[in-house]
């Protein structure tokens, strides 16, 4: 297989030239017209319970976050011009394209009791735009005796007022929503430019777009910064910009294959997606290292540019395919975690990874076929050099001092063990946004005054047509929001004990001490006044009721806490909730996506833990093909293992809890870490052969041949992982220092640890069976393709 492959790179380098620049012009075509994600990542499976209760419940009320909150804190609201100013601005926000309905303390509506047709009258508390400080008086007293709106839409007690802007669902999901948001925003900021009052904005929606644009950002940025080290690391390596130039423009057309893949599949740009353009720089880079070296240790050796570049496709080729499929695989895994997201992310990236390799495996030969001869200071850091010291010093201290090596290993592994079992699973709604951003200030800004924007519901199911309007039931319900009250976590509970306590204080004429439920004989009299329910228009009863007046809703926002704490609530309120709410007489559904976010969180815990083992078998499976030795399986593997138990530990000791956004780190990381060990254990193997079955003197010749390119692309993934700490994004951010450390740590496993363990165990583990001929074959020194086969020699030369 490799002498064909060998044979079509080299024998028709043009033609396969024409080939890919075609296949990049569709790609880049295909991803000019890729679209970003503003949809809520969904953690659990479409037909979980969970998510079908959720739907359910939508189904019946409504989505439950559609909507923008904007916060002010303005002791002079109620000034004529501050006043005017933001009843000019709630008009002006509800007549733009998208919003259904905006609501504030300038558009507020009260129930008026109409005797004369025997109804409550729903009507604006502010009509027309005020035209004297003594009528904003009249409206600020009518406003503050509405206990219905104290504690959400607006807090007395620190002059804390918002408004409420109901986004269209069908423009939600679409990029639409971008330019609708922006617009709501550049509105709203006039009020701070008048007035110079901040403007705190936050909700699911305006969260959702404003973290999509932030991934747009970064996505650019990080290109661009992985290309910039890229370059930097590679011109510090090769000492020759164009050499660096043509393995730059390899990894960029890897770049423009991810989104031309991203479009074909039919998906979108998401937070995980977003950060594989920079990662194939990087990984591209390594494949390019690998072979870069093995050219200029082959042309070293005897001088002939194309067996040097023959070879470089035959046996790096033969590994770096293995070593990229172990990559793979590690993302590949995430495709059983059940989850879109990932699931998408894992698969693109899977493919794109095998894509990156075998550019590089076509263009590298390609391109420096056409290029003139190495010079000797283009590889002379194969005898001099920092580089070569480093491993000087490495090969004495593992002759010389394994009994250290081992000290130390041992000590990290129970230093490991320790710092683990202080691991917490945990996470936020709103986890990932960095507590500098102003998106992050905001979402305490609601926290403090209003106790949060994240909506938790209760839906309560009475069985019967008309059971909400019992009395009991109403008391039972009132206590529920009693109890809701106690938790700090929640903001005020609305339901329809509200609305009826509304009324009651509308029968009297607006008295604000009687608003309360109403007792039996009062709630006759008083919902005779309240309107029929009419499913196609929009009241403030139908919001909190079915048609049949069978279900009701309670709603609290809730802080942005921990899924540790949200558990702890519910498990709590549950009973509690049983107590009021016997399962005889009702059926009670807590959910909103507050809970659905929980529920998800522990799913996808529990799915990445268990991708993160089929990746490590999937990987053992691989390295079976490669060693055909059980005993070399479980040594190639201690090196991988063993960096993943130290980012664990670290993980425990600085308090980073596990969650989806930084289990994932795991499974990527060992995908990569382990192309050190099949590099080195290949390059042993060959070793073995050439050197007669001497161990020692194949180890150190393995050691020194491959060091330099795991070095330099360790280097080069360290660095490139590391710019991800640069991101606005926790989990982004903890991907580049948890991958970075790991990638260290595997790098010193495989340089040291693996070598000692070899000279160690010696012949216990260097078996008849790790030398004989493997599933998957990987070339050894002795098999050569014939230059004049490849019919390309005589035409170089002669240029």
């Amino acid at each position: 297989m490799w002498t064909f492959l060998t044979r079509l790179i080299l024998r028709y380098r043009f033609a396969n030239l024409v080939v890919i620049a075609l296949l990049t012009i569709f790609m880049g075509w295909q991803g000019s017209k890729v679209q970003m994600s503003y949809n809520m990542a969904r953690m659990l499976p479409s037909t979980d319970p969970a998510i079908l209760e959720y739907e359910k419940f939508k189904g019946q009320f409504g989505e439950d976050g559609s909507v923008i909150f904007v916060g002010i804190q303005d002791p002079n609201l109620f000034q004529l011009d501050h006043f005017n100013k933001w009843y000019e601005l709630t008009n002006k926000i509800r007549k733009i394209q998208g919003v259904q309905e905006a609501v504030s303390v300038a558009r507020i509506y009260q129930l008026v009791r109409n005797d004369s047709i025997k109804r409550f009258n729903f009507s604006p508390v502010v009509s027309a735009m005020p035209k004297t400080q003594a009528e904003v008086d009249s409206i600020k007293r009518v406003v503050t005796n509405l206990s219905f709106y104290e504690g959400l839409l607006f807090n007395t007690k620190s002059d804390v007022s918002m408004m409420m802007i109901t986004l269209d669902r069908d423009v939600l999901n679409t990029k639409k929503r971008v330019a609708l948001v922006y617009e709501i925003k550049e509105t709203m900021d006039t009020y701070n430019a008048s007035f110079g009052v901040d403007l705190h904005y936050s909700g699911l929606p305006y969260i959702r777009t404003i973290t999509a644009k932030k991934i747009q950002n970064e996505l650019v940025l990080f290109i661009f910064l992985s290309i910039l080290i890229a370059f930097l690391t590679l011109l510090a390596f090769f000492r020759s910009p164009k050499i660096v130039s043509f393995i730059i423009l390899v990894v960029l057309i890897s770049v423009v294959m991810v989104f031309g893949t991203v479009q074909l599949l039919g998906y979108k740009i998401t937070i995980l997606t977003g950060i594989l353009p920079p990662i194939l720089i990087v990984i591209g880079v390594e494949n390019s290292i690998f072979l870069m070296n093995k050219y200029y240790h082959e042309f070293r050796i005897h001088g002939n540019k194309i067996k040097a570049l023959s070879r470089v496709i035959r046996r790096i080729g033969a590994a770096n395919v293995l070593t990229n499929a172990a990559t793979a695989t590690g993302f590949a895994a995430f495709v059983i975690t059940g989850n879109v997201m990932l699931v998408e992310f894992g698969i693109v990236a899977a493919i794109n990874i095998m894509l990156a390799f075998f550019l590089s495996l076509f263009l590298i030969p390609i391109l420096f076929s056409y290029l003139a001869e190495p010079k000797p200071k283009q590889f002379q850091y194969f005898e001099k050099g920092n580089i070569n010291i480093i491993l000087r010093k490495i090969t004495w201290t593992v002759i010389h001092r394994r009994t250290v090596i081992y000290f130390v290993t041992i000590i990290l592994i129970f230093i490991g063990i320790f710092g683990i079992s202080r691991l917490e699973t945990t996470g936020n709604m709103v986890d990932d946004i960095s507590h500098k951003e102003t998106l992050y200030k905001d979402l305490m800004f609601f926290e403090k005054h209003f106790h949060g924007v994240m909506p938790f519901e209760i839906s309560i199911d009475t069985k019967k047509p008309k059971g909400i309007l019992r009395t009991s039931t109403l008391n039972k319900l009132s206590q529920l929001q009693d109890t809701l009250a106690l938790y700090k976590e929640f903001s005020k509970p609305l339901s329809i004990v509200e609305v009826v306590k509304f009324s009651k204080q509308a029968f009297f004429r607006g008295d604000p001490s009687y608003y309360s439920l109403p007792n039996s004989q009062e709630k006759n009299f008083i919902l005779g006044y309240v309107p029929q329910l009419k499913s196609e228009k929009k009241t403030i009863m139908n919001a909190f009721v079915d048609t049949s007046l069978q279900i009701t809703r309670v709603s609290v926002q809730m802080a942005n806490i921990s899924t540790k704490k949200i558990d702890s609530i519910q498990t709590d309120l549950k009973p509690k909730i049983e107590k009021l709410f016997p399962h005889e007489e009702f059926d009670v559904l807590i959910t909103g996506s507050s809970l659905i976010f929980l529920k998800g969180t522990n799913f996808l815990v529990h799915n990445l833990l268990e991708s993160l083992l089929f990746a490590i078998v999937l990987i053992a499976l691989l390295m079976a093909g490669i060693f055909s030795s059980i005993k070399m399986i479980v040594i190639s593997l201690i090196p991988n293992i063993f960096p993943q138990l130290l980012t664990a530990a670290m993980m425990g000791f600085t308090g980073i809890p596990i969650k989806p956004s930084t289990i994932i780190i795991f499974s990527i990381a060992l995908g990569i870490s382990v192309d050190n060990t099949i590099q080195f254990l290949s390059r042993y193997r060959q070793q073995l052969i050439v050197n007669k079955m001497n161990i020692h003197r194949s180890v150190l010749a393995a050691l020194h041949e491959t060091g330099f390119s795991m070095i330099y692309s360790s280097i080069v993934l360290f660095f490139g992982f590391a710019i991800f700490i640069l991101s606005s994004f926790g989990g982004t951010e903890a991907l580049g220092y948890l991958v970075s450390f790991t990638l260290l740590v595997a790098l010193i496993a495989n340089l040291f640890l693996l070598p000692s363990l070899l000279l160690s165990l010696d012949r216990r583990i260097t078996t008849k069976a790790f030398t004989s001929e493997p599933l998957l074959e990987i070339l050894d020194e002795e098999s050569d393709l014939e230059l004049d086969d490849l019919e390309i020699e005589k035409l170089i030369t002669e240029k």
